[in-house]
């Protein structure tokens, strides 16, 4: 058995880590957003940090759409 361990991180501290000029255009709702990742922060590069925001800013539009 493979054991990956999975480590929750708030939107905030990806963005904060490798994009903190971005921090004005997010919303406070997707700032607080619980990402959880493989192995943690420590093997987090810039595009795949640039990839989750990007995912996380669609999936937040995507729910005020539905609501």
């Amino acid at each position: 058995m493979i054991f990956v361990e999975m480590e929750p991180v708030k939107l905030s501290q990806i963005v904060m880590m490798w994009h903190p000029d971005m921090m004005p255009f997010l919303k406070q709702i997707e700032l607080n957003s619980l990402i959880m990742l493989r192995d943690g922060l420590r093997i987090l590069e810039a595009q795949d940090a640039m990839e989750i925001i990007q995912f996380s800013i669609c999936e937040h539009q995507n729910l005020a759409h539905l609501q």
